[in-house]
């Protein structure tokens, strides 16, 4: 059956991992990995609104454990909102690029999930902190998914392909 795909071995060589595979034709649809990577971006964009949201919630505490005084409370709740809010362009803009099939955005989104996925378990581990749905369970969770759409091979060879 020579049209089925080749599974790969156990061990390989890390040549044959850099190597091209045989590419979809440029007129191949966009794959399903593709598609669910980049709605699972939108929806960590979407967690950089709850993330903001739950901030103004308890911002009143925060600023009371800081002794801010209302200047410097509005200037630092404007930076940190105006931070969340780049990173929510950045998420977007990614999440579109990748849509259209752009392997650097698909490449950043996967080091930026890795990123992340790493600095809650290194917090985890060294500092204690919790995992819970009101913390880092839902980003975290997202960018798990994140790396197995985007990692698939589906994925890979589809944004690799050459462009028409």
């Amino acid at each position: 059956m020579p049209d089925e795909p080749r599974k790969r071995a156990a061990i390989e060589p890390p040549t044959t991992l850099f190597g091209r595979e045989a590419q979809p034709a440029p007129t191949t649809n966009r794959p399903v990995a593709v598609s669910g990577g980049a709605a699972l971006v939108v929806a960590r964009a979407g967690g950089a609104v709850l993330w903001g949201a739950g901030l103004l919630r308890e911002w009143g505490s925060i600023r009371a454990e800081f002794e801010l005084s209302g200047e410097e409370s509005m200037l630092m709740l404007g930076i940190l909102l105006g931070l969340q809010a780049l990173w929510m362009l950045l998420l977007l803009v990614l999440a579109w690029l990748v849509w259209r099939g752009s392997n650097i955005a698909r490449s950043l989104v996967m080091l930026g999930a890795a990123v992340s996925i790493t600095a809650s378990a290194v917090s985890y581990f060294t500092s204690g902190e919790e995992i819970t749905v009101r913390t880092t369970l839902l980003t975290l969770a997202l960018d798990i998914l994140i790396l197995l759409a985007l990692s698939s091979r589906d994925a890979r060879a589809w944004t690799r392909r050459p462009r028409a």
